[in-house]
Parts: structure tokens; C-alpha cells; sequence
């Protein structure tokens, strides 16, 4: 991999990191790579808006390769929401804009003393004044930069103006509404007074065997743009599912606590198509093309909601309309506010004024019925601005729980909002959610996607009934050992890439001579080193939980009855995992077997 530049805003110096060959060969790259960077300074004192925060953005082998899927990079550091581990995969062009620009990353430290843009060209770096685009939302705040730096093809990626006042889940904006939504990074950014970074480069960038990955990438993407799964994606878009979701009790509606909605039909994929889909977009190299383009009766073309967003603004808050759907989840990228965390913390402020725990003194006589979008439009508004009840439900919704003496109805996991996959429907996900590094989190494992019979048992990712609970937690950790690979090639979780196809790649790409099972290695280490800082900066067993929502039966829907035990799901997973049941931590043993020496002396000799 290529160099990352570090630079401090403090005082405008920068600095070269080489990145030591071993990391790449244990890490691969991405998120897994960050964290081996970042362990020495990410610690439980550290305050994740101070000017010594980190904030890493970094690219995976992959990268710009034209290979499936790989115009992704990741943004890593410590979340303001999670005061944890923090990463956030975003697609689109500016990962490999910034390889063109001669770097494979760039380690941000400090802070400017104004509103500032940084701009870096093939070896040229520089500090702009952005007073004039400060306030500005992401999309005319691209513009402008990309029109100031005078350079087609230049790449920009923002915060709005969530991210300019430290809302704790503000996101950080490229391209065409691509987003690193989770984590609140976009906080991290705006704390730093930095609004923007411009990327532009010509260079080529090479891998060990070009003859051999051209051809292994030719044939993976021919595979991939047949396969059925990315026609799916491509025509119907990821809320193609909805109505498979909604049947299997999955889909959760009413702030998680309705198992069925009956007006699925009005906010699928399908309804999406023949209504108000005019056209597709895709990331760099990308075949799937997932990204939706539609037009409302405005007749201005915009972004499609995804799945999460339909949900969380539809199902979620009892909406039925598409295109109010579309507006409220444009006006969250617009602010730069991940749209997951904003409808789960407003689902919660509906579900805290249902039960008379927050009234309309607490909201400054705003009335929150179900339905009510003008309401969640207003609410979207002060969120983004901190204004009134903005300001506490831009803190997120463990703190909004804990404002009115009801933390365990938050549906959260460690101060991360959870997302529309109900483990009520798919069990497999409750694991997923309280086990990860993130806080509650679906890429980390979409392991629902595993209980539909996405399968990979040449890596042991095999198919349980998905009510089954125990038994699947061997699984469950498997499948996060895949995921923390994609997410340090850094390549889609939508690419049904066969594994050993994966392991070509990476040997052509990188002249390695892996097996299926070193590639597998390097995930469970990736995963297990994002345990320990996290167990570092404070994390336990006790953080192992779900939220009390998710623990009571539905009474309606394809997941009425079902009860988790959760406590014995959690166990099997614990000795799956070789993780020690007292502390939380991974042994001593398990981290020494993964090569994680320093870790292991952190973790049991230092305390």
C-alpha cells in the first residue's frame, strides 16, 4: 500500500507514514489496518472531540483496482456517540482519488483555529479558508470546493451542518450521497473545524501481479454482474426485501415495538421501481449499480432512500409515503446526520410521548403523534441545529433514554442506535449487535442475510433455522470474521464473491501466497484487536446486551412468540469466540494464537 499523509491543523505540518509491511500482511488494509495504527492512541482518557483525536481515512489493497466492488474506503477513529472503537465504510470515488493522488490515506490530527478545507494533489497539500461554505449542506459545499480547487474530476468529501455542531451521529458526505453514517465521525471532523477534503491525482498505482489480478478481476466482475443477487440490487434496489422482511416479523415498525405493517407494499423496492425510479448510480468500478436516482412531482432529480432509511422513516414512525420517505432522508444527507440514527432517536421521542414520559413542555409544544411527518421534519430541523429538543435528541437516544428516567427503552447498543433488522425475525442478529465493535451495527455482520441461506461453507458459515439460537453462535462469529475482511479489502458486502475467488485476488493483488484459512486468520485478528480497544477504553462483558425491546415478543407478525435467550446465545458465542466470561477481554491464549503480543500485555498485565 501506498503511503498515508498525517497532517495537524494546529499547525499545518504534515508527515508521512509508512506503513510496515507486517501490518499489511496481518491487517490486509481498511478498517483492520486502522486499527492496528490507531490502538496506541485510541485510550479510555481520550476525549473523541478533542484536537488529539485521530481521524483516519484509508483505503484497503483493493482500492481503485477495477476489481468488484472496491471504490470503498474507510473512516476509522474514536466515536463521540460510543466513546468506542469507530469505523465507517463509505463508497463512491474519493478512496481511489486519493490513491491517484499518491496516498492510501490521511491520519488528521488537531485543530484550525477557523473553518478550514484541506486540498491534496499528488504531492501538493494545502489549507484553505471555508468561512464561505461553512453552514453550507454537503452537496453545495462540494460544488463550491470542487469549483475553488479549478481541478475536474477532483473528489470532495464534506460534514454539514450537523457535523459543524457536534451532533453525535453526524456523517461524512461524498459523491452522490454517499455516506460514512455511523459513529458520528462527521462530529470528529467539525470538531477540528475542518469542513472538507479535496482530493485529485493522475497517477498509476500498480499491484504485484498485473497480468493475473486484470484477469482474475475481468472474470469476478462478469461473475458478479450475472449473478442474481446484483440483478436484484441493480432493478429493485436494497429495499427489494421489504416485503420478505416484514413477513418474517424483521422489519420492525413503531419504534420496534409492532411486528407487522400492513402497508409494506407502499414503501418496497418494487413500488419504488415502477413509481419514482428514473435511473441508477453506482460507485467507482462498481457492476451492481445499488443507488437509486428518483424524481418527485418537484421533477428535480435526487438520491433513493435505501433500506434503512425507508424503514426508519417509514415502518418505523407508522409512515406510508415513499416520497416523504425520499424528502426526510435527502434533508438528513443535506444536514450530513446519518439517517439510522436519526429516525431510531425520533422513534424514540414518539415512543417516550405515547407513554407520557416526554410531553409537549419538553418539546416546546410540539405534538408527536404516529404519522406525523411535519412533526419529524421539524424535529430533523432543531436536531440538526441543536434548537430546543434538538439539542438533547442530537446526543442520541441512550441519552434521551436516560433524560427521562427510561435508558432501557432506547433501542441501542452502547450508545449506538440499532438498525431495521429485528433479531425477533432473525436471531442471528442479536449477536451481531451486542457483540460488535461499533456499538448495535448490521455490516459488521449482516448476518440476516446468512438466515435467508446466504451461506459460505468453505469458510463453516452454514445455514440455521433463523429462530435457532445457541447453536448458530459458532456461525455468528464466522461470518464476522468475513465481514472484518471486506471491510479491510475494502470491497461491498453486497459482492457474492466466492472466497477463494477473494483469496485470488488478494494473492495477485498483493504477491501473497494465502490460503482460505490465512485470510480467515487475518479477520478473527482484525476483530479480536478491535475487542481489546475497545476492552481498553473501558468495555465489558456488562456491554453484551440488548436493549429490553428486543427481549419481549411481538404479538403480531412472522415473529410473534419468539422470545430470545439471549444469555445462552451469549455464552456459546464467549467460547467460540475464546473470550474469557469474567472480564469480557479475549484470553490471553487467544490473543498470543493471533499474534496480538501487545495486546495481550495490555489487556492481562497492565490491567
Amino acid at each position: 500500500m501506498l503511503p498515508i499523509l498525517k497532517i495537524n491543523l494546529t499547525d499545518n505540518t504534515t508527515e508521512e507514514f509508512i506503513i510496515p509491511k507486517e501490518w499489511e500482511r496481518d491487517y490486509l488494509g481498511g478498517a483492520s489496518l486502522a486499527a492496528r495504527i490507531l490502538y496506541p492512541y485510541l485510550t479510555k482518557e481520550l476525549d473523541p472531540l478533542s484536537a488529539e483525536s485521530p481521524l483516519l481515512f484509508i483505503n484497503g489493497p483493493l482500492t481503485g483496482t477495477n476489481g468488484p466492488t472496491t471504490g470503498r474506503f474507510v473512516i476509522c477513529g474514536k466515536s463521540p456517540a460510543t466513546h468506542l472503537w469507530a469505523e465507517s465504510n463509505i463508497g463512491g470515488f474519493w478512496g481511489p482519488e486519493l490513491r491517484k493522488a499518491g496516498y492510501d490515506g490521511l491520519w488528521i490530527t488537531g485543530k484550525a483555529q477557523s473553518p478550514v478545507y484541506v486540498w491534496v494533489e499528488e504531492g501538493r497539500f494545502e489549507v484553505r479558508n471555508a468561512a464561505n461554505v461553512w453552514g453550507k449542506d454537503v452537496y453545495q459545499t462540494q460544488e463550491i470546493v470542487k469549483e475553488e480547487v479549478g481541478v475536474k474530476g477532483a473528489r470532495v468529501a464534506v460534514i454539514g451542518e450537523a457535523g459543524e455542531r457536534g451532533v453525535l451521529y453526524a456523517s461524512i458526505c461524498c459523491d452522490h450521497g454517499r455516506m460514512a453514517g455511523r459513529t458520528g465521525l462527521g462530529a470528529v471532523m467539525g470538531s477540528k473545524n475542518l469542513k472538507a477534503v479535496a482530493v485529485h491525482g493522475t497517477k498509476k498505482f500498480s499491484v504485484a501481479r498485473e497480468e493475473q489480478y486484470a484477469a482474475l478481476r475481468s472474470e469476478s466482475n462478469r461473475t458478479l454482474k450475472q449473478s442474481n443477487e446484483t440483478k436484484f440490487f441493480h432493478e429493485i434496489g436494497t429495499a427489494g426485501t421489504a416485503n420478505l422482511f416484514e413477513y418474517m416479523g424483521s422489519m420492525p415498525s413503531k419504534y420496534y415495538h409492532q411486528g407487522s405493517f400492513p402497508n409494506v407494499d407502499h414503501i418496497s423496492g418494487a413500488k419504488m421501481a415502477e413509481s419514482i425510479l428514473v435511473g441508477y448510480h453506482a460507485c467507482q468500478g462498481c457492476v451492481i449499480a445499488c443507488g437509486r436516482v428518483v424524481k418527485l412531482d418537484d421533477g428535480a432529480k435526487r438520491k433513493g432512500p435505501e433500506w434503512e432509511t425507508i424503514v426508519g422513516f417509514g415502518p418505523n414512525l407508522l409512515n406510508d409515503d415513499l416520497a416523504e420517505i425520499t424528502r426526510l432522508g435527502e434533508l438528513c444527507d443535506r444536514y450530513g446526520m446519518d439517517t439510522i440514527s436519526a429516525a431510531n432517536t425520533i422513534g424514540l421521542a414518539f415512543h417516550l410521548f405515547e407513554t407520557g414520559k416526554l410531553t409537549k413542555q419538553d418539546t416546546g409544544g410540539l405534538e408527536l403523534k404516529w404519522g406525523d411527518m411535519l412533526a419529524v421534519r421539524q424535529l430533523i430541523h432543531m436536531i440538526a441545529r441543536r434548537e430546543g429538543i434538538g439539542e438533547l435528541l442530537s446526543r442520541g437516544s441512550r441519552q434521551v433514554g436516560a433524560a427521562f428516567g427510561a435508558e432501557d427503552e432506547a433501542v441501542q447498543v452502547n450508545g449506538l442506535e440499532v438498525a431495521y433488522h429485528d433479531p425477533r425475525g432473525v436471531s442471528g442478529m442479536a449477536l451481531s449487535y451486542a457483540t460488535s465493535p461499533r456499538g448495535a451495527c448490521h455490516n459488521q455482520s449482516d448476518y440476516f442475510m446468512v438466515e435467508l441461506g446466504h451461506i459460505e461453507e468453505r469458510i463453516g458459515i452454514n445455514y440455521f433455522d433463523r429462530h435457532a439460537q445457541a447453536e448458530k453462535a459458532a456461525n455468528v462469529a464466522k461470518h464476522q470474521d468475513w465481514r472484518t475482511v471486506s471491510n479491510a479489502f475494502v470491497m461491498c458486502i453486497f459482492a457474492t464473491i466466492d472466497p477463494n475467488e477473494q483469496v485470488s485476488l488478494i494473492n495477485a493483488a498483493c504477491g501473497y501466497e494465502w490460503t482460505l484459512e490465512d485470510m480467515m486468520k487475518t479477520g478473527e485478528r482484525g476483530w479480536n484487536l478491535k475487542r481489546a480497544i475497545n476492552n481498553r477504553m473501558g468495555l465489558t462483558r456488562a456491554n453484551d446486551k440488548l436493549p429490553k425491546a428486543f427481549l419481549e415478543p411481538y404479538n403480531e407478525g412472522g415473529a410473534a412468540g419468539f422470545v430470545l435467550d439471549f444469555q445462552s446465545m451469549l455464552a456459546a458465542y464467549y467460547e467460540a469466540r475464546g473470550w474469557d466470561w469474567e472480564t469480557g477481554k479475549p484470553t490471553r491464549k487467544k490473543l498470543t494464537e493471533l499474534g496480538l503480543d501487545e495486546a495481550a500485555q495490555d489487556l492481562w498485565e497492565k490491567g
